[in-house]
């Protein structure tokens, strides 16, 4: 089978100045670039006066559930991305010993989602990986092992220093889900049981990651009050083990914090300067998302989510919990002190009796309950077990236009996938720096915004023959209109599809045409040589 981009503007994804050129496809293959006469038996795509780029690499992903629920994955696919990564900030589906899946599920539940649906007795990486094979993925997958998959695994849900012996067994069973296919390590330092673990059971672990050239992503222990310290951890991770270093979802949070952008940009260029790899991924929002379970003190979850909720359900640790909140905790990074009660929106929960908390901040929260902001917040955990999302305002404008221009930058969505009302990155993070930081704010050249997407994190990760236009290469393609895309969602109506995409091909097959999903898929699992 043989496809033609006929007439578009190749931008290859190398940040080159981008050239007219047709496109030949052979199969799951690019054949042929150049001027390239029709033949017969030849399905033809007429791309004139449009963009033809790489499928776009989301190296910050959390389908890890929905692409087992709803493979064809259409948030993403809809806004060109071909290949994304999974297992992200520490916590996701694989590998899961039977004895946690209940609390393991809890957990995850406002990060990943929960369901019934499935087998969860598939234990390691190997076998999560097969059923994501099994349904027919609509894009290629990549997986990182999570480290508090790994630390549960090894010696439990508690807080407190591993062993000798237990960062031995952590050691193993990298090594035995690297041997699976995966392509790093992942940590959420501000998520448990991530946040019990230190600096001396990561770097063991990310010296097994190194010996496969993996990356280390990590959500770092602080964005906000400790930023510096949190990224002297990081670089000196890199420093002692030798692995690549990947910040998940860079930013500065709290005003009081924004001025320290210069100081991190300092550290990133040192770092790199004494030879340790380092980059990072970037969402184009000023507002995160998370499980609102974050918002805890971080003992209220020494455990495991079960004990959490235990906790939740006794008046005096609320008070504790609050008195916590208030006054802050060293080291930990408070999300009600940098974005405010009032600059935490609900935006998912798991049953309809909580439905009408959607959408609402924490204040509004309270007012509707009738109850005191933190305890109708906490009576919202409890009720629902933890599986409750949330949007939080932090960040600052010119620090993201400062980060996306770093050369250590690449593009994410870190898209929830929820109901209700999720960031609308989910939906559109690329197709907004291509029309608001390249066409109308000009942050960005088309060129520099496609490499950013493309070639940038397919070099990070290793993923050979995607991310760039070239003879021998996987067909992966996004087509789009340079003058008319757009991200259309907002926080208000998230679960918008962006404009101006017309094509999006995966290993050759047409995914999108003329804007509409043709229900076929033809993704891969994609394991690490």
């Amino acid at each position: 089978m043989q496809t033609l981009l006929k007439g578009g503007l190749v931008v290859d994804g190398s940040g080159k100045p981008g050239y007219k050129a047709d496109v030949l496809l052979e199969d799951n293959k690019i054949a042929a670039i150049g001027t390239i006469a029709t033949g017969t038996n030849v399905q033809i795509l007429d791309v004139g006066g449009l963009v033809v780029a790489p499928g776009f690499i989301d190296t910050h992903s959390h389908s890890d559930l929905e692409v087992l629920l709803q493979p064809e994955v259409l948030p993403k696919i809809m806004q060109g991305i071909t290949t994304e990564i999974l297992g992200q900030d520490g916590i996701s589906m694989a590998p899961l010993p039977k004895e946690y899946i209940g609390t393991w599920r809890k957990n995850l539940a406002g990060l990943d989602g929960n369901s019934d649906k499935i087998d969860w007795e598939y234990e390691t990486t190997d076998n999560y990986l097969h059923m994501i094979e099994t349904v027919k993925p609509g894009l290629n997958e990549c997986y990182l092992v999570p480290h508090g998959n790994v630390r549960m695994e090894a010696m439990g849900l508690d807080d407190r220093p591993a062993t000798e012996e237990e960062i031995r067994r952590m050691q193993a069973i990298v090594r035995r889900e690297m041997e699976s296919g995966a392509w790093g390590l992942s940590t959420g330092l501000i998520y448990t049981p991530c946040s019990y673990g230190n600096s001396r059971e990561i770097i063991a672990m990310c010296k097994v990651v190194a010996e496969y050239d993996g990356c280390f992503v990590v959500h770092q222990r602080s964005e906000a009050d400790s930023i510096l310290s949190s990224m002297e951890e990081v670089i000196n991770i890199g420093r002692q083990s030798g692995v690549k270093i990947h910040w998940s979802h860079f930013k500065v949070c709290g005003r009081k914090n924004w001025h320290k952008a210069g100081q991190v940009v300092e550290m990133l260029e040192n770092a790199r300067e004494e030879g340790i790899r380092v980059s990072f991924d970037q969402y184009p929002y000023i507002a995160g998302s998370t499980m609102l379970g974050v918002i805890l003190p971080p003992w209220v979850e020494n455990g495991g989510t079960d004990r959490a909720l235990a906790r939740l359900s006794n008046p005096f640790l609320r008070e504790k919990m609050i008195f916590d909140i208030e006054h802050g905790l060293p080291g930990w990074d408070n999300f009600v002190e940098f974005a405010g009660l009032d600059g935490i929106y609900v935006t998912s929960v798991q049953t309809p009796a909580n439905e009408d908390a959607v959408g609402l901040s924490l204040m509004e929260l309270g007012k509707l309950r009738g109850k005191e902001t933190y305890q109708a917040t906490f009576d919202l955990l409890e009720q629902e077990e933890n599986a409750v999302g949330m949007v939080d305002f932090y960040g600052s404008e010119s620090n993201v236009k400062q980060f996306m221009q770093l050369p250590e930058m690449n593009v994410c969505t870190d898209g929830i996938l929820c109901p209700g009302k999720p960031h609308p990155r989910l939906y559109s993070a690329f197709p907004r720096i291509l029309g608001k930081y390249v066409r109308e704010e000009k942050t960005l050249t088309l060129e520099e915004a496609v490499y950013k997407m493309t070639q940038k994190p397919a070099a990070i990760f290793n993923i050979r023959k995607r991310g760039k236009i070239a003879v021998g290469n996987f067909a992966d393609f996004t087509i789009f209109d340079p003058n008319t895309i757009k991200d259309v969602g907002d926080f208000t109506n998230p679960q918008q599809y962006p404009q101006g995409i017309a094509y999006v091909l995966v290993n050759g097959t047409v995914t999108i045409d003329h804007g509409r999903y043709t229900g076929r898929r033809k993704g891969k699992v994609l394991r690490r040589d």
